[in-house]
């Protein structure tokens, strides 16, 4: 039998997908030892080891002392742990686990236009309490004929966009650049802001959007308008948007992501007009097992000299 190809796990992830992990390769978990054995285990690695799997959002920078590293494989779409930097520098390969994961973000994000739209925690809330025999909860407000306005209208955009056109929501969309899509394109993150009832942010991570939906963005969306995101939480200036609830500058917000996972500012869990979901846009079985395989087959791939699956550029 020959032996088993070495992979460095990096960090904790998917239990399911590293136990495959360890199943079909020499495996070495990182995130388990200290800083002195982490350093130890890099150098025992140097030259028998060139693959790392690890979570797309949180790569542990000592991986890049492995100066036998070929590929990165992560575990999720947004590689914005990954320094591309040094990758790019010594030509070591990435992939990811993009479009597996589509439906199920999809389905979330919509699932929190109707949490905040229609007020459903807070009903809940409100049956449960006891509150009902007092007289009815608040009015919420409907869907059809509003705007929904995606900043970052990739795959999952288009996704979220196609199960918002069955509720009768209008679309509009804001990219770098105009894509061939039958939706109204915005050229700034501002303008769309102003034109929607609903803005949805799937931006990236990286420091070229941080903080890119900011007091002045909310402020434009107005006060019956609802701020929903579950692209990255590093996109959002929390606290001016925690103020722009609180001073009702906007109506609600629907949140899955957050800046310091899992970490959420206080000032957004104190406000009943938030829903706070733990990012769990991925969180479903049969999504988790699919990014899992993708994971592997990317390895796989990158060993039989065969070009990787779904190599990110």
């Amino acid at each position: 039998m020959a032996p088993k190809h070495g992979v460095l796990l990096a960090n904790e992830f998917h239990p399911e997908t590293i136990q495959k992990l360890d199943e079909k390769f020499q495996t070495h978990h990182l995130w388990k030892l200290s800083s002195d054995k982490k350093k130890k285990l890099i150098q025992e690695l140097q030259g028998k080891c060139d693959a790392v799997a690890t979570a797309s959002w949180m790569v542990d920078e000592i991986i890049y002392e492995l100066d036998s590293l070929k590929i990165i494989s992560c575990f999720g779409v947004g590689v914005d742990g990954v320094n591309f930097e040094v990758t790019r520098s010594r030509n070591i390969r990435v992939s990811n686990t993009p479009d597996v994961l589509n439906d199920a973000v999809a389905d979330i994000a919509i699932a929190l236009v109707l949490a905040t739209t229609r007020n459903i925690v807070n009903a809940d809330r409100f049956v449960r309490e006891k509150k009902w025999s007092q007289g009815p909860l608040p009015f919420g407000m409907g869907l059809a004929d509003k705007t929904l306005g995606i900043v970052g209208c990739g795959r999952i955009g288009e996704e979220i966009a196609s199960r918002a056109l069955t509720f009768g929501l209008k679309i509009a969309y804001h990219n770098r650049s105009p894509k061939e899509l039958p939706y109204r394109y915005h050229s700034s993150i501002a303008d769309l802001a102003e034109a929607s009832d609903i803005l949805l942010c799937m931006l990236p991570g990286g420091e070229d959007t941080r903080n890119a939906i900011n007091g002045d963005i909310l402020r434009k969306l107005g006060p019956t308008g609802i701020f929903i995101n579950v692209g990255r939480g590093s996109s959002v200036d929390e606290i001016a948007l925690a103020s722009a609830l609180q001073k009702q500058h906007i109506f609600a917000a629907g949140l899955d992501v957050y800046a310091d996972e899992p970490n959420v500012p206080e000032e957004l869990i104190e406000q009943d007009s938030v829903v706070l979901l733990p990012h769990i846009g991925s969180a479903t079985v049969e999504t988790r097992r699919a990014m899992g395989q993708l994971v592997i087959d990317n390895l796989d791939a990158y060993f039989s000299g065969k070009p990787l699956l779904t190599e990110v550029s």
